[in-house]
Formats: C-alpha cells, sequence, structure tokens
C-alpha cells in the first residue's frame, strides 16, 4: 500500500494506493469524513472500503482532503474538496488509462463529495456512500441521480437520523433506470464503531454481484 503524492488544485495531495494486478482492472476513489471534524484518509470506515475494492482487484486510491495529513491547502466548504477528488480520479485514471470501469465510495461528508463527483464525472459507473448526511448538506444536486449504487446507514445514527437518509433514497429511487440498494445496519451509529465488519461486508457482497454481473461467461470463454 505505498504512499503517493500528486497534484491538487490547491498544492500537493497526499494518498494511499493499491495497483490491481489486470492491466484493466476496474478503478476505485475512497473518500473520507469531514476535514474539520478529524476526518482522514486512515479513518477506519474509510480503510474497510479500501481494502473491500484492492481486495477484488481494483486499482484503489484514498487521499487527505487539503490541509489534512501531508495534503497542501486548507479546508474550502466542501468546493475546494471536490475539486480535490476530481483531481485524484485524474491522477488514478492516469495511470489506469484501460481501466474497465470506474467507481466512488465515501464515508459521510466523503459520501456528499463522492456523490458530487457522479454529476460531474459520467464515467463513474457505480457508488457506495455510507452515512450521507442528508440532514446536515445539501444533496439536491443528485437530479437525477447519474449511477446506481449501494447507501448504508447506521440504523441507531445520531448524527444523521435514519429518516433523513430513508427520505433522500426514496427521491432518487423514484428516477427513471437508477437502483439504489439501501441496508441500515441496525444498532449502528454513525461511525460503525462496533459494526464495521457487518459493514464491510455488506460492501463486499454488493461489489461481488456487481463484478459478477459484469464478468466475462465462463460459458463463452470455455467455448
Amino acid at each position: 500500500m505505498p504512499e503517493v503524492l500528486f497534484a491538487g488544485p490547491a498544492g500537493r495531495l497526499e494518498g494511499r494506493y493499491t495497483p490491481g494486478k489486470s492491466p484493466t482492472a476496474p478503478v476505485a476513489l475512497i473518500l473520507h469524513p469531514h476535514p474539520q471534524h478529524g476526518g482522514t484518509m486512515n479513518n477506519k470506515v474509510v480503510y474497510s472500503l479500501f481494502n473491500a475494492f484492492a481486495e477484488r482487484d481494483f486499482s484503489t486510491l484514498r487521499f487527505n482532503f487539503r490541509g489534512v495529513g501531508r495534503s497542501q491547502g486548507t479546508y474550502d466548504r466542501g468546493e475546494g474538496e471536490l475539486s480535490d477528488a476530481a483531481s485524484a480520479l485524474d491522477w488514478v485514471q492516469s495511470i489506469n488509462p484501460n481501466a474497465r470501469s470506474v467507481w466512488v465510495a465515501g464515508f459521510s461528508f466523503g459520501a456528499w463529495i463522492g456523490m458530487q463527483l457522479l454529476m460531474r464525472r459520467p464515467e463513474i459507473e457505480s457508488f457506495v456512500s455510507v452515512a450521507p448526511p442528508a440532514n446536515m448538506l445539501d444533496f439536491t444536486f443528485l437530479a437525477p441521480c447519474p449511477s446506481s449504487g449501494l447507501i448504508l446507514h447506521g440504523e441507531a445514527d445520531d448524527i444523521v437520523p435514519e429518516p433523513f437518509v430513508a427520505k433522500l433514497v426514496t427521491k432518487l429511487s423514484h428516477q427513471r433506470g437508477i437502483h439504489l440498494d439501501y441496508r441500515v445496519i441496525p444498532e449502528a451509529g454513525h461511525f460503525f464503531t462496533q459494526q464495521i465488519d457487518e459493514m464491510t461486508t455488506h460492501v463486499e457482497g454488493y461489489l461481488d454481484n456487481a463484478l459478477l454481473r459484469t464478468a466475462p461467461s465462463q460459458i463463452a470463454m470455455a467455448s
């Protein structure tokens, strides 16, 4: 899991990157929680998301937004962080020009940034959003949501109460051709302190099913 440094719009950005083994390995970008509330790329949820993708042969990048860790710059109310995410995606795509698909995953603030990135980057095929802060930040930009994906939330989240996320999912689920897989994890709070393994199992299952749907038919390959 080598450390990487790459250019962002406000200076150097610090990340951790694991390349896929296949020359056509899909790309995954993982986004961390709010920089002003202790969010970093080493957050346990972010780390678990990173491993779930990397273990499935994605070329996987997680990085620190501006002003976090060794990343240069200062917090910019989400606007600059969205630009950071776009630069990070540019970087990982530049070294994986033959990637067969692109995914984005984010936790809390990172989920909000990731879903904005969906609207700007049509090459993103799918997403994983964990605890999107639907009660705090504006998600009306998802009109319509351009990609299907997985949304995970904790039943006992007292920072982002579950009904706010359920309302967002209901709104987005009315859009034609988009399927949102919404899963609520019993007893889990916002940070999934005791439910990291359960959260990870949901993500892994979703990824496995998605990869199975897109894998070449074994029968066709054998014929």
